[in-house]
């Protein structure tokens, strides 16, 4: 071990003075840490709160040795997770906790971060862990031990290894931290999960609870969780490194990716989820026959809950929808979708934050050029819908959706990039017409409109257009005859 990991790494020395700050503790190696060394502020919302003071020694895991559960066989692994799954729900005391600390540094609603956490066991069930190892690997049998193999009569085995990965978290929504236990415990690596500031609970209690069933599990054994500034060379510039880790997953955006890019080299591989934006289309069919207002008030609903995905906090929540129609439909279409964002849904609150000033700026300068521009709802926080015949210049968020009038749906190809995620279709049977094109454009998932959060990126499905699992593995051959 190099002689700079000797020391502990911190951020700014507690002072006396500051107001009592949250405490958080870290995991290493599936070991509690607890201690308040370091006095850091969380970045949304400005809370001070303090960690033990990280010594690198502790997390990393050394390549002279395999990590805890390279050789357990998955069996073991899942029957351990189906049984860590059973505990994450609010009935636990440590999501309790995590719950109580979440709401004093995350900008999500109480009520999503309680579903979030009454809803994270669902993606522990068998069989969603059986369907991410078959679908991402093919076979258990593959990450479980070397299996024959051959091409042109030349015999070979082949080996699904298991990595040693550092996750960047994100902390829009604690559904990350579960994501990331649950694919890191499949991959077998070993994990260290860097924690965002905004989410500083969910990861840790995700791991204690862990420790609770087993404390001396492979699983458990194989992963940390620990809290540094975003940035911070004297711990970035250490652990980045192909001698204790093979793969960087970074969750963040375009400034946190090109960071960690800088630390890619031979040996140590970026695998990045970065920030994406998702939209609605909605076909002219929506205006077929007698069209109440009960009927597309309905479709608006669908159309909102896609848009509320975590209050609009999340990649695959909607911002902008094309809509086939007169203007006259997509302008009824649009006043029944500014109603129906201030209902309460399970992913978003029924009034968020009011509007921003930048973007309510923008948007009164649209009003005086009606009827190009068309304004729904407010500014409070219930929502506000813009309709346009092109896209407008601004972000959409917190509760704003752009709603686009086209002639076709595939006028709206143009606008899609690589940088679209989720693309939510209506009706249904012309996601078969539109599914080529947006995959050309670079969308990476087509789902029914209102369908967002109905199934999630688990089960066997790719997340970012790859499948996660296979991409932490380390894919090793031995070839020729073994006599």
């Amino acid at each position: 071990m190099s002689a700079i990991l000797d020391r502990s790494i911190g951020s700014t020395p507690a002072s006396s003075s500051e107001p009592q700050p949250l405490a958080v503790p870290h995991v290493l190696k599936g070991q509690l840490k607890t201690g308040s060394e370091v006095l850091h502020r969380s970045r949304d919302l400005g809370q001070g709160f303090t960690t033990p003071a990280l010594d690198l020694d502790e997390a990393v895991w050394l390549r002279n040795k395999p990590g805890p559960a390279f050789d357990t066989p998955m069996a073991e692994i899942i029957d351990f997770l189906v049984e860590l799954g059973a505990r994450l729900n609010l009935q636990n005391p440590l999501m309790r906790e995590a719950l109580e600390g979440m709401v004093q540094v995350s900008t999500l609603d109480r009520r999503i971060l309680s579903n979030c956490y009454e809803d994270m066991g669902h993606m522990f069930t068998r069989e969603v862990l059986e369907a991410e190892i078959t679908q991402s690997l093919g076979s258990v049998a593959v990450i479980d031990g070397w299996q024959a193999t051959g091409h042109a009569g030349v015999p070979a085995r082949l080996r699904a290894f298991p990595g040693r990965i550092v996750h960047i978290m994100a902390g829009n929504s604690p559904m990350v931290a579960g994501l990331s236990v649950m694919r890191g415990a499949l991959s077998k690596s070993v994990n260290l999960l860097k924690m965002a500031s905004n989410d500083l609970f969910t990861p840790t209690a995700i791991l204690r609870t862990m420790a609770q069933i087993d404390a001396t599990h492979p699983v458990t054994r194989s992963f940390s969780a620990v809290y540094w500034k975003g940035g911070d060379a004297s711990v970035e510039s250490v652990l980045f490194r192909p001698q204790y880790f093979d793969k960087l997953v970074a969750w963040g955006g375009e400034g946190a990716i090109r960071h960690a890019l800088k630390y890619v080299g031979p040996g140590f591989e970026l695998i990045a989820f970065d920030p994406k934006v998702s939209v609605s289309m909605i076909g002219r069919e929506a205006f077929d026959g007698e069209c109440s207002e009960a009927s597309l008030a309905e479709l608006a609903r669908r159309g909102a809950a896609d848009v509320l995905s975590f209050d609009q906090d999340a990649c695959n929540a909607s911002r902008y929808q094309f809509v086939e129609g007169t203007i006259e439909q997509v302008d009824r279409y649009a006043q029944q979708l500014a109603l129906a964002l201030g209902h309460d849904v399970r992913y978003g609150a029924g009034q968020g934050a009011p509007t921003p000033p930048e973007i309510r700026e923008q948007v009164d300068a649209l009003r005086n050029l009606d009827p190009i521009y068309a304004v729904f709802g407010g500014y409070d926080g219930r929502g506000l819908v813009v309709r346009s015949d092109e896209p407008v210049d601004f972000h959409p968020t917190c509760k704003t959706v752009n709603v686009v009038q086209v002639e076709s749906l595939r006028e709206a190809l143009k606008h899609i990039t690589v940088a679209t995620q989720t693309v939510g279709v209506w009706p249904p049977s012309r996601k078969r017409l539109l599914r080529d094109g947006l995959a050309c454009a670079g969308v990476q998932r087509i789902v029914t409109l209102g369908e967002v959060n109905v199934h999630g990126a688990v089960g066997g499905k790719p997340h970012d257009a790859s499948f996660p699992i296979h991409r932490f593995m380390r894919w090793i051959s031995e070839e020729g005859a073994e006599a």
